[in-house]
């Protein structure tokens, strides 16, 4: 009998758990449904269209300007990406959703082999659905790309420090390199600042140099991540290693970056509304921290998410996905330590607030119209043809689902983080996101589309909205307009252009036709 209770056991344990294949689609649910974003999307994707034009696949360049932001992986898949699927809002964002799905896989792999199927789902769970990492994994950028080798990266360290096993040691290695050539130093000093911390927490400090210094994954490390530098470096002088290094990496640190600036409780709110409809877990895991520490595993994701926490709460550039960087941590506790409370209020009430609020969200953007710019409320003019039908059903049978649940004593309390957590995503990939992005960027992409029809230079004046030049597929300049230029502007610009003859005009953007000197 024990013989075969273990059997069963260990076949329970390498069968397939389907619930985590609608998890694994969500990523790409929606690619295709709202414009490319502006200036993130529109920016990373515009840089790699540039790579077409210029026939040159090793420099990234934006509006015919050097851009040394980011390394060079992200712009090789999103290239590999439209080639295969065309020049699409799919094509663009491919890359990010293969790269989110491979992170919610890696993700439920990880914690089944350290922990059991249930506490896997709940991390599985949290990485697909939770409202900051579903807005991030679907963006045609480098972020879901860089989350998925930093969590590579700390899980390998993990079962290397546990099981000293080489393979792992090589292969937390091999993705901070992967991460190195996606965004840079981050990519390394998350995971290896994970490692000494926890090492240091049990005082044992050499087995963070065995793992950093080892020959064998250093060289693997510098074989990935530093033949692109170097040629790089020899392309454009060392110009480019201090534009890279010193203002896009350390000088973010030092001062706000165009304008992303924020006192050190800037991520006190972006945790909590970013981990919606899943905030319960972590208010749950929050109750029990005393426990958590007490665990290995969980001191070391307590660790990870607090360097991160801790690391962008002191820098001076402040974006709200950041703080992303630590949930590989994070989601550790609280699948293990959240999950583990059985109080149906405090994991399901933050979902059902979720649903209300995003009912409220169309009557606040309302509320707000008065206070904006004149161009801004001319943009914001279509609030009420966005927000469908279909938005009010979706979210209000959320919220009626949600307070069900909670009523509820013999509701699967699993099942219901589970439902919430699947209707969000998918009200979101669906819904809110296609709605948000047709009111802000539907009419850029329409006037990008029929510029890429006519004739002329174009530019932008009075914007900076590089998914226009995405959208007319040709090189696209900021300069002052001259005669015969195609200029895309805004209402309030056009006194400026008295010799401009309107083709397009959509809600305070304008495409026009200059027919004399500007």
């Amino acid at each position: 009998m024990p013989q075969v209770h273990h059997l069963s056991s260990l076949a329970s344990r390498l069968s397939p758990d389907w619930r985590l294949l609608p998890l694994l689609l969500l990523p790409f649910l929606g690619l295709w449904a709202a414009p490319l974003t502006d200036l993130d999307e529109g920016a990373f994707t515009a840089s790699t269209l540039e790579m077409f034009l210029r026939g040159d696949f090793l420099s990234s360049y934006l509006m015919g300007e050097p851009r040394h932001d980011k390394p060079i992986l992200i712009y090789w898949l999103q290239a590999a990406s439209v080639t295969v699927f065309g020049f699409t809002e799919w094509g663009w964002r491919f890359p990010s959703a293969l790269a989110a799905a491979a992170w919610i896989a890696l993700t439920h792999a990880f914690v089944a082999r350290v922990a059991d199927r249930e506490a896997a789902l709940t991390a599985a769970l949290v990485i697909a659905t939770a409202a900051g990492l579903t807005l991030i994994q679907r963006a045609a950028t480098a972020d879901a790309l860089l989350n998925l080798w930093l969590a590579a990266a700390g899980y390998a360290a993990w079962l290397w420090l546990k099981e000293a096993r080489p393979l792992w040691r090589y292969a937390s290695h091999a993705a901070m390199a992967l991460g190195f050539l996606t965004k840079g130093p981050i990519a390394v000093l998350v995971p290896a600042g994970a490692v000494l911390l926890w090492c240091l927490s049990r005082r044992e400090l050499n087995r963070f140099w065995r793992w950093a210094l080892a020959p064998g994954p250093v060289a693997l490390f510098l074989a990935i991540a530093a033949p692109w530098f170097v040629v790089q470096t020899w392309l454009e002088g060392p110009g480019f290693l201090t534009g890279f290094f010193l203002k896009h990496n350390v000088g973010r640190f030092g001062g706000a970056m165009e304008g992303h600036g924020g006192g050190m409780l800037y991520y006190l709110p972006v945790v909590l509304l970013s981990l919606l409809p899943h905030t319960g877990l972590l208010l749950a895991a929050l109750w029990r921290i005393r426990a958590a520490w007490q665990d290995p595993l969980q001191r070391y994701g307590l660790l990870w998410f607090g360097l991160v926490l801790l690391l962008f709460s002191l820098s001076s550039t402040k974006l709200p996905h950041y703080v992303y960087y630590g949930y590989g941590g994070l989601t550790l506790v609280l699948a293990l330590q959240g999950a583990a409370s059985g109080n149906r209020w405090l994991l399901l009430a933050p979902g059902a607030l979720f649903f209300a609020l995003l009912l409220l969200l169309p009557e606040i953007l309302a509320g707000q119209l008065p206070r904006l710019k004149p161009d801004d409320r001319l943009l914001a003019a279509g609030l009420e043809v966005v927000f469908t039908p279909a938005y009010w059903l979706w979210f209000g049978g959320a919220l009626g689902l949600s307070l069900a649940l909670i009523a509820l004593p013999r509701a699967h309390l699993r099942l219901g983080l589970y439902a919430q957590g699947v209707i969000a995503a998918l009200g979101l990939a669906l819904i809110l996101i296609p709605a948000a992005g047709e009111l802000q960027q539907g009419p850029i992409r329409q006037a990008g589309r029929l510029a890429a029809g006519l004739d002329g230079p174009l530019v932008m004046y009075g914007v900076n909205v590089p998914s226009f030049q995405t959208y007319a597929g040709r090189r696209v300049e900021r300069r002052a307009p001259r005669s015969g230029d195609l200029v895309l502007t805004r209402e309030s610009q056009l006194v400026k252009l008295p010799a401009a003859e309107v083709l397009y005009r959509e809600r305070s953007y304008v495409l026009v036709r200059v027919r004399g000197e500007a």
